[in-house]
């Protein structure tokens, strides 16, 4: 049978001992853990442009597309769907008139349903849900006890064992850290391998060759059904524009063989300010729009109807030294912005993340995380990739981080369910029963309400000053180290029919025994 037809396997942790312990885990795994898939948002967007200034970006964006272009380099096929949708052309260099590219973008869905191997994780991307992944593409991993170091295999397969076992994570993700002792022509059938295999949620596939999304496409067609996979979204791929302004083939070609088999791409820009776009927001802003709406459509020409997701990300860099810097306040409050862009073009949104340059899973990480993952809550984005691990400007993935970070996302599934307004929240027999000068402590409203009344951090300590010194004053990275230890051990994969696991692994040998080893 495929996989989208197996029963649900969540596992609920272990609990060592009882108490507030034991009482949190339940809760976190509970209610308001793997029982929620996603997050549906009921908080407003924010939305901080006029009418006005969002025509005049929009109008800017136009004029880079009309009077500037966008080179689409080493994909010939790509050209010609331009040529034939009426884009003027001067070699690779591809000129839109205005309006053009939000007429091809009209056959894309507002929002679509990623589905997983285990349907009760499926998730909805688009709309009012909310989608947590974690970072994304780094090349080193980093712990407290074994330093920075180039990443695995392992490694690989131990973040998506913490993803899985997350209760605040949706998605599994995709190039979790760089796996470099696995040949770079074959490392991807592993990775793939390794999110199918540890996970039972929706996952990313590869995108550094055409070749390689096809195998990605092709491994999910194994677990789910080609039938299936061919009518249903099932894997994504994460394509990046070569800002400023080209589209270069390896990405064009693997987003392309994703929208063919009718699954969606990612299309990111990537805009530092002052060295890949402007320094000013606003530039950066226009620019942005103006190479998404171009690899959105192209999604469109290659297979109309196809889902797509519009992307973002914004940063800037230290002047002085060159450096780029992330979580700071500029691409944080562009984000907004283009939040408001994605939903003038009714296009599902991926935006930010706990960004950030520290080297270390400090107060500094923290700070810059939460600057950039606010944003993206708040500017309406439905697939937050680099939710959780991101450290190092990204080229490091840090066990403690990731913990913290998924910790922060539990924190903001409560903020995003807003305030609930009914009989029992505003808690009028409560008030009868204590009256004035009284407590609430052990009343009837409280005890009824104590398991899930607040949100539960599994990292804080919210102990007497003397009772955490006596304990040996760790601090929250410390603290984080030991949870991620023992969310490895205690982990138990989620069942994975023998026929499928069997197909994937005889798909793996046969595709590797075809080449030779490449590392680079």
């Amino acid at each position: 049978m495929n996989a989208s037809e197996a029963a649900s396997s969540a596992t609920t942790p272990r609990r060592e001992r009882g108490g507030r312990v034991a009482r949190r885990e339940q809760r976190s795994h509970g209610q308001q853990g793997h029982g929620r898939p996603y997050i549906v948002r009921n908080i407003p967007t924010y939305d901080i442009l006029s009418e006005e200034n969002l025509v005049r970006i929009e109008q800017t964006a136009d004029r880079i597309l009309a009077e500037i272009g966008i080179e689409f380099r080493d994909d010939p096929v790509a050209l010609d769907h331009w040529k034939r949708a009426g884009a003027k052309l001067e070699g690779d260099l591809v000129r839109f008139e205005p309006g053009m590219l939000r007429e091809v973008l009209a056959t894309a869905p507002a929002q679509f349903t990623q589905h997983a191997r285990n349907s009760a994780n499926s998730v909805e991307i688009g709309g009012k849900s909310v989608v947590f992944a974690p970072a994304y593409g780094s090349p080193f991993v980093m712990d407290l006890d074994r330093g920075r170091r180039y990443g695995t295999i392992e490694d690989f397969a131990n973040f998506v064992k913490l993803a899985q076992a997350s209760p605040w994570l949706h998605h599994s993700g995709g190039t979790i850290c760089e796996p470099v002792d696995v040949p770079v022509n074959k490392r991807h059938l592993d990775m793939v391998y390794a999110h199918i295999r540890y996970s039972d949620r929706p996952f990313m596939g590869s995108v550094t060759a055409e070749s390689r999304a096809e195998d990605s496409i092709d491994m999910a067609r194994i677990v789910f059904g080609r039938d299936f996979v061919d009518e249903n979204c099932v894997i994504l791929g994460n394509v990046n524009v070569n800002s400023p302004l080209v589209w270069d083939g390896t990405m064009t070609l693997a987003l392309r063989a994703y929208a063919r088999a009718n699954q969606a791409a990612v299309v990111v820009p990537f805009i530092l300010g002052g060295a890949m776009g402007p320094v000013t927001n606003a530039g950066a802003i226009a620019q942005s729009l103006a190479e998404t709406m171009a690899g959105c459509a192209l999604t469109q020409l290659e297979r109309p109807g196809a889902p797509v997701i519009f992307g973002n990300f914004l940063s800037s860099m230290s002047l002085r030294s060159g450096s780029p810097t992330f979580g700071t306040p500029e691409p944080a409050i562009g984000s907004m912005v283009i939040g408001q862009l994605a939903r003038r073009l009714n296009l599902p949104l991926r935006c930010s993340g706990n960004f950030t340059t520290s080297k270390l899973p400090d107060a500094h990480a923290m700070n810059e995380g939460t600057m950039s993952m606010l944003a993206a809550v708040h500017c309406g984005a439905n697939f937050i990739l680099h939710s959780a691990g991101f450290l190092d400007g990204l080229l490091s993935m840090s066990y403690e981080k990731f913990v913290m970070d998924a910790d922060f996302c539990g924190a903001l599934h409560t903020y995003l369910d807003g305030v609930v307004i009914d009989d029992n929240q505003l808690a009028l027999d409560a008030f009868r029963e204590v009256g004035p000068g009284s407590h609430f402590f052990g009343c009837a409203h409280t005890m009824a309400n104590y398991e899930t009344a607040f949100w539960d951090s599994e990292i804080a300590d919210n102990e007497p000053f003397e009772k955490w010194e006596a304990a040996g004053s760790e601090d929250a990275a410390v603290r984080a180290n030991c949870k991620w230890k023992k969310t490895l051990a205690e982990y138990e994969a989620p069942p994975l029919d023998e026929a499928i696991d069997d197909a994937l692994n005889d798909f793996m040998a046969r595709k590797k025994a075809a080449m030779e080893d490449a590392w680079y």
